[in-house]
């Protein structure tokens, strides 16, 4: 399992697109996407006792979440991720899945994951059984991405973060969503093992301290 570190900030409007002039300046936009750009749609799992929002707002040291996540409402492409902290450090396995299988997920139908032969549709199903997990909600926004080769860096703004209000109509392009609170953005800066000094640089805001954000706590706030 490959570690990585991270740090993530909320940030507004001006931030952004102060972020934007620097990053341009050092980094490359991403290739996958239209000039760096494209949306994202996730669709979280979590139990009746809300045990991964909990983890999150509790600071737990090592947690994990499930999420089956698909990009510019192209669902010939639908990946199953899990994400892992471990002590402030991530990790992040990945499973590619058919939209029949997708939709089985939203559903809440499970029987045929373990025939599937892929080792974490295999762990979620055991979590589904034994930790009662199941599709909790949708979080849509607009990700900006920027690339280093060097620390294998990766730095997004994530904007126009919207909530499902518990929605799992995950294969809906026309699932009503709705804005996650004020109109903030995020900055996110993922890295190997070092972080060069033009990236660490152009990355800096005044005021602005890490903390582990995350969009689907948001979101959770409203159903």
């Amino acid at each position: 399992m490959k570690l990585r570190h991270e740090w993530k900030h909320e940030i507004n409007a001006s931030d952004r697109m102060l972020l934007r002039q620097r990053l341009r300046a050092v980094m490359k936009t991403d290739v996958h996407a239209d000039q760096g750009i494209y949306k994202v749609r996730s669709l979280y799992f979590d139990n009746a006792a809300d045990k991964v929002l909990l983890e999150k707002i509790n600071g737990i040291q090592y947690r994990e979440k499930f999420r089956m996540r698909y990009y510019n409402d192209d669902t010939s492409m639908i990946m199953l991720e899990k994400k892992s902290k471990f002590n402030g450090l991530g990790s992040k396995q990945s499973a590619a899945l058919t939209k029949e299988e997708a939709r089985l997920l939203a559903e809440g139908r499970y029987d045929w994951m373990l025939e599937s032969g892929r080792e974490l549709l295999c762990e979620l199903y055991a979590k589904i059984r034994t930790q009662g997990l199941q599709a909790k909600t949708i979080v849509d926004y607009t990700r900006e991405a920027f690339v280093c080769e060097a620390g294998n860096v990766r730095v997004t703004l994530d904007s126009n973060i919207r909530t499902g209000l518990g929605s799992t109509d995950f294969l809906n392009p026309e699932c009503v969503t709705i804005p996650a609170g004020s109109q903030f953005a995020v900055l996110e800066v993922k890295w190997d093992a070092f972080l060069p000094d033009a990236v660490r640089s152009a990355v800096q805001l005044t005021g602005r301290r890490t903390a582990a954000f995350s969009k689907y706590q948001v979101c959770r706030m409203y159903g």
